[in-house]
C-alpha cells in the first residue's frame, strides 16, 4: 500500500513539473513510476544540454562550483602575452602606429637614471625602465613603491625570464610582470619611520656575458637630496650579491691622506659608470664633490665586483674605456600611414577568415551538443524499453509459474535471449568485413588498371 502511494505522490509531482506530459498514474503503477523515472532523466539531459548550448556564450552567472574552478590559481609563468598595439577606433581609417628599435642601455656610461612619474604618489607603485641581457634572455627591471604616511620610498628589483622562440624586439614587446620571478633579486630597506627618505635601485649594465648585473641603490632625503650612492653587483651564477661599500673608503682614504682633504666633512658623491671594457672583473665608478658652484672630479675608479680591490685610474674621464652591454627598447617615431594602412587591409581580411571560421566551428559545436543530446536520448529510450520488456517478462513468467520455476525460467529465457543477440551482432560483424574486403579488392584492381 505504501509504495502505492509514494508512486501517485511522485507522478502528482511530475504532473506540477510538465504539466500534461506525466498523466496521473492508472493501471500498472510499477509502469508508470518506471515511465515518470525515465522522463526525469530525460529532463535532467536536456537540462544539461541546454545549459552547454548557452555556457558558449557565459552570462557571468554560474554556480560556487562553477566560480571556484575558474577563480582556482593559475600558474603565471605559462600565461600568454601579445605585443601591445594602439587601440584603433572604428570610425578612424588611421592611427598613428609608434615603431620601436633596440638601442644600448647604459649609453653614455652611467646615465641610466629612474623617473618617477607624475601619478606615482597617487599609485603608490611603479614599474620603472628595464635592461635587457646581452643574450636577450631576461630583463631586469625596478619596482618602486611610495609610503603616504612617512613620504618614504623603497624598491626592490625583479627579473623577468624572456621567451625563447621571439625575435629580440617582441621579446621585449611581450615581457611582462606576470612572467617575473617571484622574488625580488635586490631589495632596499624598506622601514619608513624617517620621513621623506628615498631608497631606490638603478640597473646600470650587465657584464659582457649577462651573469652579473651593476646597480646602484641610491639613499636621500627628498627636502635635502641625496646622500649616497652605493655600487652593488648581482651575481646570477652563484645569486648572491656584493655591496662595493669599500670604494667609497678607498676614496675618503685617498684624498686624506695625499690630498689632507676629509671629505667626511664634505658633501660628496659616487657615480658607477659601468664594467671595464678590458677586463669584466672590475666596475668603473666617478667620485664628484659638490662645492656649490661647479662640482670637482675626485677621480675616476674601479674596484672588483666582489668589493674586494679598489684602484684610483685616472683624473681624466676620457681615458677611461667603459662597456656598454645591455639594451632596452625605445620609440623611434611612428610606422608610416602606408604601411600601417595596408596593415589594417590585411587584419581586416583576417578577421572576416576568422569570424567566418568561427561561426563554421560554432554551428559544428552546436550541431556535436546536438548530437551527443539525441544520442543520450536515444540510449536512454533503448534502456527504458529494454526495462519494460524485462518487466513485462517477468510479470508473464510469475503470473503462470511459482516463484523457483518462474526464476528459471526467466534466466533461460534471457540467456537464449542473449544468444542471439550476439549471434546478430556476429553476423553483422561478418557482413561488414565482406564489405571491407569487397572494397579492397575493388581498390587493388583499380590501381592495377592505373
Amino acid at each position: 500500500m505504501i509504495p502505492a502511494l509514494l508512486a501517485i505522490a511522485a507522478a502528482f509531482c511530475a504532473y506540477i513539473q510538465w504539466g500534461d506530459e506525466i498523466h496521473l498514474p492508472h493501471g500498472d503503477v510499477n509502469k508508470k513510476e518506471a515511465k515518470y523515472v525515465h522522463n526525469v532523466k530525460k529532463q535532467e539531459e536536456k537540462e544539461k544540454y541546454e545549459k552547454k548550448v548557452m555556457a558558449r556564450n557565459p552570462s557571468g552567472y554560474m554556480t560556487v562550483e562553477e566560480y571556484e574552478l575558474l577563480s582556482a590559481p593559475k600558474d603565471r609563468m605559462t600565461m600568454d602575452v601579445e605585443v601591445p598595439k594602439v587601440p584603433t577606433p572604428a570610425d578612424m581609417v588611421y592611427v598613428p602606429q609608434p615603431s620601436y628599435q633596440i638601442v644600448k642601455y647604459n649609453n653614455p656610461p652611467g646615465s641610466p637614471e629612474l623617473t618617477i612619474g607624475t601619478s606615482f604618489y597617487k599609485r603608490r607603485q611603479q614599474n620603472a625602465q628595464g635592461i635587457v641581457s646581452p643574450d636577450f634572455s631576461k630583463l631586469v627591471y625596478p619596482s618602486i613603491y611610495y609610503y603616504p604616511n612617512s613620504a618614504s620610498t623603497a624598491c626592490d628589483l625583479f627579473v623577468i625570464n624572456l621567451e625563447e622562440a621571439k625575435s629580440n624586439k617582441d621579446k621585449i614587446l611581450t615581457a611582462n610582470v606576470l612572467h617575473r620571478v617571484s622574488e625580488p633579486i635586490l631589495s632596499t630597506q624598506k622601514s619608513n619611520d624617517n620621513y621623506y627618505t628615498f631608497r631606490t635601485l638603478t640597473p646600470v649594465d650587465f657584464s659582457s656575458d649577462g651573469t652579473k648585473l651593476l646597480v646602484k641603490e641610491k639613499i636621500g632625503n627628498s627636502k635635502d637630496g641625496i646622500w649616497k650612492t652605493t655600487p652593488i653587483v648581482y651575481d646570477f651564477v652563484n645569486k648572491v650579491s656584493y655591496n662595493l661599500i669599500e670604494v667609497r673608503g678607498a676614496i675618503v682614504y685617498y684624498w686624506e691622506r695625499y690630498k689632507n682633504l676629509d671629505l667626511d666633512d664634505k658633501r660628496w658623491d659616487i657615480y658607477p659608470l659601468g664594467f671595464d671594457a678590458e677586463n669584466q672583473e672590475w666596475v668603473i665608478v666617478n667620485a664628484v664633490a659638490y662645492t656649490g658652484e661647479t662640482p670637482v672630479n675626485l677621480g675616476t675608479w674601479k674596484v672588483t665586483y666582489t668589493g674586494e680591490q679598489s684602484r684610483l685610474v685616472s683624473f681624466d674621464n676620457s681615458a677611461v674605456n667603459v662597456s656598454m652591454n645591455g639594451y632596452k627598447l625605445v620609440k623611434a617615431g611612428i610606422e608610416p600611414p602606408s604601411v600601417t594602412e595596408k596593415e589594417a587591409e590585411y587584419l581586416k581580411k583576417v578577421e572576416k577568415e576568422e569570424n567566418k571560421q568561427k561561426k563554421k566551428e560554432e554551428k559544428q559545436e552546436l550541431k556535436e551538443l546536438e548530437k551527443s543530446y539525441k544520442a543520450k536520448l536515444k540510449e536512454l529510450d533503448a534502456e527504458f524499453r529494454e526495462s519494460q520488456k524485462d518487466y513485462n517478462l517477468r510479470k508473464r513468467i510469475n503470473s503462470s509459474t511459482s516463484e523457483n520455476e518462474g526464476i528459471e525460467k526467466y534466466q533461460d529465457i534471457k540467456q537464449r535471449l542473449e544468444t542471439k543477440r550476439q549471434e546478430q551482432l556476429e553476423k553483422q560483424k561478418e557482413k561488414e568485413l565482406r564489405l571491407l574486403e569487397k572494397q579492397r579488392v575493388k581498390d587493388v584492381n583499380v590501381n592495377n588498371v592505373q
